[in-house]
């Protein structure tokens, strides 16, 4: 309930600024998948690697990516990512735990956290197992998953990128697979 009243309240605030597009909902066919790499800690002075890869809906194959490292990467190298994951909603494994580490970034520096909609892969992966295997308890990792859900290793130039793309591959098997008309690969 606080984050939505907060994400109200920074629309109100940005509406004229030059966010206030990002606020805005978006209307398009893509998402962009998010990886983290990090120290593991919730600490906002240790730095925090955030790669973003743009997926048409139902296709698996980047449109392009960008890294973004916190607080290495200058203001305009934090533009340029804002600019290129603009509005569009946000495929990551473990969304809440991940993005919170981000906004204790952004938050500073921007007056506000990621407005954007967020999917989080981990979430619906352990629904589904749940309504498929109830006696499961665990919740299973990123690998595991990815290996149970036959997500290929993507091979791109970065190892972080591989992941965001694997995120949103899972992403797609998850919630494409009921819909009528999906064919797999």
């Amino acid at each position: 309930m606080f984050r939505v009243l907060r994400r109200v309240a920074d629309r109100h605030r940005h509406a004229n600024s030059q966010f206030g597009w990002l606020f805005q909902p978006y209307m398009g066919d893509e998402l962009i998948a998010l990886a983290f790499a990090d120290g593991g800690t919730q600490d906002a002075v240790d730095p925090l690697r955030v790669a973003a890869v743009c997926i048409r809906a139902g296709h698996c194959r980047p449109e392009g990516s960008l890294t973004l490292c916190l607080p290495a990467d200058s203001w305009d190298a934090l533009m340029e990512w804002l600019n290129f994951i603009g509005n569009r909603p946000l495929v990551t494994w473990s969304a809440h735990r991940e993005l919170s580490r981000l906004n204790l970034w952004l938050r500073p520096h921007l007056g506000f956290d990621l407005p954007n909609a967020v999917v989080d892969v981990a979430r619906l992966y352990q629904r589904r197992q749940r309504y498929r295997h109830p006696q499961l308890e665990r919740r299973p990792g990123f690998e595991e998953a990815a290996r149970r859900l036959a997500v290929p290793e993507p091979e791109t130039a970065s190892p972080l990128c591989d992941k965001a793309l694997a995120t949103a591959c899972m992403y797609r098997q998850l919630v494409q697979r009921d819909a009528p008309g999906w064919q797999g690969g």
